[in-house]
């Protein structure tokens, strides 16, 4: 889905969003209110310039629009693989980010964030799974990495990853796999407008994602290790 079909089924209200180089910014109107909104789009990859740009987007909304919440717009092919880019210290860009987007929560910011095409690493991590809820779109594309750059990474064989992906959610791409795991809270079908008016009035409270994981059975371990840390006990007996 294109970003300007997106805004409009989003915001039936109005918005004022604007896209330069990939990046998007502005502000719409959710119940009534005025919520900001920051995204990518065009499977945008996140050099060091974007990064940045959304950083400043958050940090302005923090010091002119105090509490305002935010929607972040998720399409990205993960971080740019440059040499430039990498040189320049894009990690420390995207900490950055991740930091700007903490900030804004604990200043009272409720973020929700949306997939609505595509989420790949790093470019995820810093946006949508920052936010205090993700969501999805039914056919958005979620994956840490394709299967086959996997294969080259780890020296398994792909057949192999291929086969682990029907059974274990964390190998396979797509909102389903990544909805099992807690790493998104749902997915979206229907009407939008109606589901991020519900998601941004929904209190925000504690990460509950690795609960979620337990729950939904894609992340069986996370959350009783979690309490066995924090409380001290055998994992087993968590």
């Amino acid at each position: 889905m294109d970003w300007q079909t997106l805004a409009t089924d989003l915001f039936p209200q109005g918005h004022a969003i604007t896209e330069q180089d990939q990046f998007l910014s502005g502000s719409a109107q959710v119940d009534g209110a005025t919520v900001a909104v920051i995204g990518t789009t065009g499977h945008a990859p996140i050099g060091i310039e974007i990064a940045l740009a959304q950083a400043q987007a958050v940090l302005a909304t923090v010091r002119e629009h105090p509490g305002r919440p935010i929607v972040m717009l998720v399409d990205t092919q993960g971080q740019r693989l440059r040499h430039r880019d990498e040189m320049l210290g894009i990690n420390s860009y995207m900490a950055h980010l991740g930091k700007c987007v903490d900030l804004a929560r604990r200043r009272g910011h409720k973020i929700v964030a949306l997939v609505y095409d595509q989420a790949l690493s790093g470019g995820f991590i810093t946006s949508g799974l920052m936010a205090d809820t993700c969501h999805a779109l039914p056919a958005a594309t979620i994956r840490v990495m394709g299967l086959p750059a996997m294969a080259r990474i780890t020296k398994v064989p792909e057949e192999v990853l291929t086969e682990l992906a029907r059974s274990n959610p964390v190998f396979a791409p797509g909102p389903e796999n990544y909805l099992r795991m807690g790493g998104i809270e749902s997915i979206w079908d229907g009407s939008l407008a109606e589901q991020l008016a519900q998601a941004l009035r929904a209190p925000a409270g504690a990460d509950v994602r690795a609960e979620l994981g337990r729950q939904r059975g894609g992340r069986k371990l996370a959350q009783p290790i979690i309490q066995a840390i924090l409380g001290g006990h055998d994992v087993q007996a968590a």
